[in-house]
């Protein structure tokens, strides 16, 4: 099902060295510092229950588009109890709709790899693979742990509330196995006052850390103590999934009675949210946490949908992203200093050259983080590197981020992106622009080199 000259160049001649360059780094191990996979695959290793379970239901990518033409989410076992089997054959009956999409790619890719499948899934093949990948689900060889270790995974990243407490991480430090899974601290339900019970979620926080968040001050600290609490267990990002890219400095006066505020149900939610980036960038200078922001996204675009399905079910939409006003009161106050680092994502592409790769190109804080959601796409993937190289370079990046919540797509993605960038490099070389010398140096670190460092993972905590 899969060509092995997918995605690289139709020129001959830079085929070829797209090929050469591959080989370098085809088994290089896979570096997944955005992750947002399920720490209970890691802490209590279950077994995957069934191939709707692990292909259909928990993966936006692939609900999205089948909700895009009419299949409903009950059909599809979300906020019902369809039967695992008749969710397969609705996806199969709608496998054609993903012809050209990364998502097609990524799931022939791991049921070729990991099942052996050799024929197209259809309604006429969906039954007898649903018995093979069921089969293959029953044997302890496909459980998270082992996955990752097939998948020469180094480390891995699980998103968790600032309320979390890191049980599932506790538990993988405490057991035999050697796999890296590192939480990030996302402290959206606590520092976004239109997030669902961030009321209660504040009063939750300050009982977690013994301390006053009806204060401003008690509220800072909380945050604080918590980081440390990641950090010890193992972080080294924070994640923050803002609106708008917006930040503030307010005076410190001005800052507290904005909480308050807020805490009244009076105060701007916007304006607050932007003195918070700011907050936690003075944080990260403390703590060393790596601080990650991919505004943009309107998430939850369809009030009911969100209401009855919940978050993160596709109806996340991209909008509009400033970044040159926006992120000015944050690096002005930390923007220089050599202990901070912020990696941005965009959901905009239409920033890269304008907005982005300027400001990676001068603040020696910023990297950019493509590519995130739809731009770890083919033609994603491209125009990124077309539109930021020349500004930004490359060590102005930080590699390929993976989002995955879908375990098995995790190899078929860092495949894309590998082959894609090589593709561009190729095309560097036999445009002269690049030796082929420097561009197979250079093809590691878009592997995984450069997220190594942007994440401060070049060493094990």
């Amino acid at each position: 099902m899969l060509h092995p000259d997918r995605l690289f160049p139709a020129d001959a001649a830079t085929r070829r060295i797209a090929r050469r360059l591959y080989d370098v780094i085809r088994d290089a191990p896979i570096v997944s510092p955005h992750g947002h996979t399920d720490p209970v695959w890691w802490g209590e290793n279950p077994a995957f229950p069934d191939p709707a379970a692990l292909f259909v239901i928990p993966d936006h990518y692939v609900t999205r588009m089948l909700v895009s033409q009419g299949v409903t989410f009950d059909a599809l076992g979300i906020g019902s109890d369809a039967d695992p089997r008749a969710v397969w054959r609705v996806f199969a009956q709608h496998y054609h709709l993903f012809l050209g999409t990364p998502s097609r790619m990524w799931l022939d890719h791991a049921f070729n790899d990991l099942f052996g499948l050799t024929e197209t899934l259809s309604p006429e093949t969906a039954d007898a693979q649903f018995d093979t990948i069921s089969a293959a689900l029953a044997d302890p060889a496909f459980r998270p742990r082992a996955l990752y270790d097939r998948f020469n995974i180094e480390v891995i990243t699980t998103t968790d509330s600032p309320l979390d407490d890191l049980a599932h991480h506790r538990a993988v430090a405490a057991s035999d196995w050697t796999g890296r899974v590192l939480p990030t601290y996302r402290p959206d339900p606590v520092a976004d006052p239109e997030f669902e019970g961030f009321h209660a979620n504040i009063r939750a926080l300050g009982d977690l850390t013994d301390t006053d968040t009806g204060t401003w001050q008690g509220y800072l600290d909380a945050h604080r103590i918590r980081r440390a609490f990641f950090n010890a267990n193992g972080a080294t990002a924070t994640d923050h999934g803002h609106p708008t890219a917006q930040t503030a400095d307010l005076p410190a006066s001005v800052a507290s009675k904005l909480f308050a505020d807020i805490l009244a149900g009076a105060g701007d939610a916007e304006l607050f949210r932007a003195q918070m980036l700011t907050e936690f960038a003075r944080m990260s200078v403390d703590d060393g946490l790596v601080m990650q922001l991919h505004p943009g996204s309107r998430r939850n675009h369809h009030s009911g949908i969100h209401a009855t399905i919940g978050r993160d079910r596709g109806f996340d939409i991209p909008g509009t992203t400033d970044y040159v006003s926006a992120l000015q009161p944050l690096l002005n106050a930390v923007g220089m200093d050599p202990r901070f680092r912020m990696i941005l994502f965009t959901l905009d592409e239409t920033t890269y050259a304008r907005e982005l790769a300027p400001l990676a190109g001068a603040y020696p804080s910023l990297l950019l983080g493509p590519p995130w959601w739809f731009h770890d796409s083919f033609e994603g993937i491209r125009r990124f590197r077309q539109t930021t190289t020349e500004t930004a370079g490359f060590w102005n990046t930080a590699g390929f981020n993976d989002d995955t919540r879908a375990l098995c797509s995790i190899p078929a993605r860092h495949d894309v992106a590998r082959r894609c960038d090589c593709a561009f490099l190729a095309d560097l070389v036999t445009t002269h622009r690049l030796s082929e010398e420097s561009a197979t140096e250079l093809a590691p670190l878009l592997a995984n080199g450069l997220a190594r460092r942007a994440y401060n993972l070049e060493t094990e905590a």
